[in-house]
């Protein structure tokens, strides 16, 4: 099964980092990210991504009809190879030939194996998973099962407190915060971050962990659709944040009329907890069968939508 943060590369060498588990009308919702440059990967940006694919293969651009968003899909027969995040992890333990990156991922796989971690349910996305990285390339680590993640999680901060990790330097901060674009301060940023114990420093390096349901269906063709109906600001509790590191996350909320918020934007997973109050700035969305929600990240920057916590 094709999961999200898998990554699949067509014929034309190019490569797609999947967003989504399974398929939606026959087709991998994904987002170019690598274009193959001689023997070299060329990693481009959203901007760069769709200019590249209207010019050159616009077979590629899609309309998610479930997620009322634009997106890339491929037909699954245009799929020329699969990298698996999961196997990734698999094929590091096992070189001898690993370069320095690809070195510290291994050992800092064997680290949180150490504290009794099952690899079996972790992986590795990012330029690491196609060999693509560079000198000041991230480590970016994949969990497969809810429980596992939270773990992971737990051990991170375990390890900065016994020094075998470090927390995130301003400048590191800085540099996220600037990548991210958010519709928040550097303030409200760094402060809802540093909470989730979601990234690190290991042997210099920075690391990510993220959570993919590797237990889902795999099967998006009948999902729920939805409609925007119109923007919103509001201001809501949270009453259950058991999902809120999924992809895409959600927070069950009190209100009278909307059951959820739905973020499609990494910033804002696990941005909030069970009981606080959150400021939500996105899009009311109405089903078919008349449930609403409000969701974060109806474009990929997200512009004019954020999550935060507040004092009430």
């Amino acid at each position: 099964m094709i999961l999200a943060k898998d990554f699949i590369e067509t014929i034309e060498g190019l490569v797609f980092a999947v967003v989504e588990n399974g398929l939606e009308q026959g087709k991998v919702l994904c987002f170019l990210r690598y274009i193959k440059a001689g023997d070299q990967w060329k990693k481009v940006n959203t901007t760069e991504a769709n200019q590249f694919l209207a010019d050159q293969y616009p077979h590629y651009l899609y309309y998610s009809t479930v997620k009322q968003a634009h997106c890339h899909a491929v037909v699954l027969e245009q799929v020329f190879k699969h990298h698996k995040a999961k196997d990734r992890v698999k094929q590091l333990l096992m070189s001898e030939d690993n370069d320095l990156i690809e070195s510290d991922c291994a050992k800092l796989c064997l680290l949180f194996q150490k504290q009794g971690l099952n690899l079996d349910f972790m992986g590795v996305t990012g330029s690491i998973l196609i060999s693509a990285q560079g000198k000041n390339s991230d480590i970016d680590l994949v969990f497969y099962s809810r429980e596992t993640f939270n773990q992971a999680r737990d051990i991170t901060r375990k390890l900065i407190l016994q020094g075998e990790c470090s927390e995130m330097s301003s400048a590191d901060w800085l540099e996220s915060y600037d990548r991210r674009q958010c519709d928040l301060s550097y303030q409200e940023y760094i402060w809802h971050e540093k909470r989730k114990f979601n990234k690190a420093i290991f042997q210099q390096r920075k690391f990510d962990l993220s959570f993919v349901d590797g237990f889902g269906s795999g099967q998006n063709d009948k999902l729920v659709s939805y409609t925007k109906i119109e923007s919103i600001i509001t201001q809501v509790q949270i009453i259950d944040d058991t999902l809120s590191f999924d992809y895409p996350a959600e927070f069950s909320i009190s209100h009278p009329e909307i059951d959820s918020i739905v973020c499609y934007t990494a910033t804002y997973t696990g941005q909030a907890k069970t009981g606080e109050w959150v400021e939500v700035a996105g899009w009311i969305e109405q089903s078919t069968e008349g449930c609403k929600r409000i969701v974060v990240g109806s474009n990929r920057e997200a512009c004019g939508e954020y999550i935060k916590v507040i004092n009430v």
